[in-house]
């Protein structure tokens, strides 16, 4: 399989098999590796891969390198899937295509204090291509990249993309703030003004605050849930 090019500053280690990229990305920068390494497992049914961040600023702010790399998925799908495609985000870092659960972000860091700066945050991506079951039908709510009209994009294509975006993001909220962040997550965010249950509360997904916190009506109570709360540790 070709192995994938990224740009200057990121350095790819590619995985074989049943190794897990986060869990990788993890371990390596648990033992102080640069900031740039992408580890990545592409294989048959799914494209896997996580990526190492150094942010210089709080957990609370570098916390929002989730939905940056969501951002920069679906700008990387968007540039090499039909048009018709519809990519959606969670905010717990779920991703939907044509409105259908497909993959997920997920994210590590080396703490858990909102104040402290972390010395390192991993950001992780799970991207189901096929189907694992014959009978798609018995998870309905669930899809795949290629059953969705995606058959011919190529995963080292995207996963090359998805870095490439994702660095664009960086370098745009380092000059310019968060604020394109914002704008660009709303307009793809999935469930907001629905009903909703986040950490034992139900009630209706009102957006986000400045730091991607989740805004939960409930009643005549409105609850934020940190996006650190997605934090795993």
């Amino acid at each position: 399989m070709t192995q994938p090019v990224f740009p200057p500053l990121f350095e790819g280690l590619a995985l074989e098999g049943p190794a897990d990229p986060f869990e990788k990305a993890c371990s390596h920068a648990i033992r102080g590796c640069d900031a740039g390494l992408v580890v990545h497992n592409v294989g048959a049914n799914s494209l896997n891969a996580a990526i190492v961040f150094a942010p210089d600023v709080p957990l609370r702010d570098a916390v929002m390198m989730l939905p940056l790399c969501a951002v920069g998925f679906q700008n990387a799908l968007g540039a090499l899937a039909p048009p018709e495609v519809a990519v959606h985000l969670d905010w717990h870092g779920g991703l939907r295509i044509n409105g259908a659960v497909c993959g997920s972000l997920r994210i590590a860091a080396q703490t858990a204090d909102p104040e402290a700066e972390p010395d390192w945050i991993v950001v992780g991506l799970t991207l189901p291509l096929w189907p694992q079951s014959d009978d798609p039908g018995t998870t309905p709510d669930e899809t795949t990249l290629y059953a969705e009209g995606c058959a011919d994009v190529n995963a080292v294509d995207l996963l090359e993309s998805w870095v490439k975006h994702t660095l664009v993001g960086i370098n745009t909220w380092t000059d310019e703030g968060a604020g394109n962040l914002h704008r660009d997550w709303r307009g793809l965010a999935y469930g907001i003004g629905e009903d909703i249950t986040r950490n034992g509360i139900t009630g209706t997904f009102l957006g986000i605050d400045e730091r991607f916190g989740m805004l939960l009506r409930e009643a005549e109570t409105t609850h934020l849930i940190p996006l650190t709360e997605v934090l795993e540790g």
